[in-house]
């Protein structure tokens, strides 16, 4: 899905290309027609071709991914989850990333 909200559309082939370390052009298609059948993407003939667009915009297709990770990793929990990647980030985050971290968390507390 990253390849093809990057691309805006693209074929399988063009996906492929895209994908470090890029499963079979087989198993592209497959995993293709199953992001379709779930309405994740949609695709228009385009000659013999299928050209394949996102459904949905990156940062909506992030934020229901996310939700979803939330919920069946940590229980619904955003701190849990917040924790969790504090945990895995500790000592990797910048100065400015954690006073941007900060402001968000105070913008949060605001009514």
């Amino acid at each position: 899905m990253d390849v093809l909200h990057r691309a805006g559309r693209a074929t399988a082939a063009e996906i492929r290309a895209g994908m470090e370390d890029a499963p079979s052009d087989s198993a592209v298609r497959t995993f293709l027609r199953i992001l379709e059948q779930k309405g994740h993407v949609r695709h228009e003939e385009d000659g013999v071709r299928y050209v394949y667009m996102p459904v949905e915009s990156r940062q909506k297709a992030r934020k229901s991914e996310l939700l979803r990770l939330v919920e069946t990793f940590f229980d619904g929990s955003a701190p849990q989850a917040v924790a969790a990647l504090l945990g895995i980030s500790a000592g990797k985050l910048s100065d400015e990333e954690l006073d941007r971290l900060e402001a968000m968390v105070k913008k949060a507390r605001k009514p």
